[in-house]
């Protein structure tokens, strides 16, 4: 009996080791679950959003702007395909912590866009950990270049982009728009400017993760943020990462950078680094528009509050985004 106790013991050592070494030594597992979990939470987004969305836009799907597999994008128009000169295109990229979601995801909010009269675009990346930093950054640029050749025969105007983006697609947008508007941090990048930054019109940035360096490791998210770190970075601490620094988005703007709108929920741990980007660009000079909420009286506004459309502050993000593009489109 003591023997199989014995090696029962050591079988349940050897599989909380092997456990311990696929969560913490290996992303992958952490990944998967994210994944799970940001696609179930997507669905329901989109049920909800569903009717809100109008009849009749135009769609173009699956149509690839490079050679790897995510390397595809997705086009909505307005009915009839009528889009009014001057409005900007509008190129979003999804979030998902840098390892889960799909372009997919925000059709929906896209199709409502459309509605009001913008051609937007939805652009799929390599997510981590099978591609790692800057993998997504650059293939946003890629996806740029291919509307700016293409962008005519897609029905788009390729000289007016704006580059959109929530949770970690919008530090994707922010850190590409900071490259492209600024040589010096492109070269740090390794980023080869795909568009001028004069067709870079402006940013729209959702409840993003700006800055990683300034994530709290040791609260309550703290496993969860050590997890996307490791698949992103290849580390879970930022102190050993030039990377991570390099990717702290408000350290590297310029006075070039475009005129952006911001917003995030006011009980969005991610909060604070919406308000510390805008005022950085404010100090450089750089429009800013932004929409925060008070932490008190209001109702705690969640992460991606700017989906629900069956809220009030979510109609609110929508009318106050579809001013700032009409604003661009002047």
């Amino acid at each position: 009996m003591r023997r199989r106790a014995k090696r029962i013991l050591l079988l349940c050592l050897g599989l909380a080791f092997i456990g311990y070494a696929a969560f913490v030594l290996s992303p992958w597992p952490s990944a998967l679950l994210t994944r799970l979990a940001f696609g179930y939470g997507a669905s329901k987004t989109a049920a909800a959003l569903a009717p809100h969305a109008p009849f009749g836009i135009r769609e173009q799907r699956d149509i690839r702007y490079g050679g790897a597999e995510d390397e595809k994008l997705d086009i909505y128009l307005p009915p009839g395909g009528r889009i009014e000169p001057g409005r900007p295109t509008i190129v979003w990229i999804h979030g998902g912590a840098f390892v889960a979601g799909d372009r997919g995801d925000v059709a929906p909010y896209l199709r409502i866009l459309a509605g009001r009269g913008f051609a937007t675009v939805a652009i799929g990346y390599t997510r981590a950990p099978a591609a790692r930093y800057p993998t997504p950054v650059l293939q946003a640029n890629a996806a740029l270049g291919f509307l700016q050749r293409e962008g005519q025969r897609l029905g788009l105007d390729p000289s007016r982009l704006v580059l959109a983006g929530d949770s970690a697609g919008a530090h994707i947008a922010a850190q590409l728009a900071a490259g492209l508007t600024g040589a010096d941090y492109a070269q740090r990048l390794g980023l080869k400017p795909e568009v001028t930054p004069a067709s870079l019109r402006g940013t729209i940035l959702f409840c993003g993760a700006f800055d990683p360096t300034a994530f709290d490791l040791t609260g309550a998210y703290g496993g969860f943020i050590r997890s996307v770190l490791l698949a992103y970075f290849g580390t879970s601490n930022p102190l050993e990462s030039e990377q991570i620094t390099e990717a702290a988005v408000p350290r590297y703007v310029t006075e070039a950078f475009p005129p952006s709108f911001i917003s995030v929920g006011n009980g969005d741990p991610l909060a604070p680094q919406s308000v510390v980007l805008a005022q950085a660009l404010r100090d450089r000079g750089v429009t800013v528009d932004t929409l925060f909420f008070p932490p008190e009286p209001a109702p705690k506004l969640p992460h991606e509050y700017q989906f629900d459309l069956d809220r009030p502050e979510g109609k609110q993000a929508l009318d106050r985004l579809t001013a700032f593009l009409e604003k661009l489109s002047r």
